[in-house]
């Protein structure tokens, strides 16, 4: 997503280009973009000039949802993966706050960084303000 967002104003950017910039497989860029496409955080055009771009302007998007995204739950224990815990030991579990509290904590760090606060003098460098 940074890579995408370092080179927004090149139009549509080529996975391969990715790839090698970021030294990942093309296969592993290939699953990754599928999970993004999916979750709406990228558009693709297809053809000779085609590629990947963001939906959106990089303050747009917060790490939490990229990275929910591309991983699938980040939850510290299955029973919070789910907005309903249907956990049968729930009442009792003597964990369970400290889990929920750690949950609670990443997804609220996460979501305070956008693509424009991980890498600002890149993002702004490049004047990305919309896809």
């Amino acid at each position: 997503m940074l890579d995408l967002a370092h080179h927004c104003n090149e139009g549509p950017v080529s996975l391969r280009a990715v790839a090698e910039r970021q030294n990942i497989t093309l296969k592993y860029m290939e699953s990754i973009m599928s999970l993004l496409l999916r979750e709406e955080l990228v558009v693709s055009t297809r053809g000779k000039s085609g590629g990947y771009r963001l939906t959106k302007a990089p303050k747009e998007y917060n790490v939490y949802d990229i990275l929910h995204a591309a991983e699938g739950n980040l939850a510290p224990v299955q029973c919070l993966a789910t907005s309903r815990n249907d956990c049968p030991l729930q009442d009792t579990c003597p964990t369970l706050p400290l889990w929920e509290g750690l949950d609670k904590i990443v997804k609220s760090y996460l979501k305070e960084f956008t693509l424009d606060k991980v890498d600002a003098k890149a993002v702004l460098e490049h004047r990305c303000d919309r896809p």
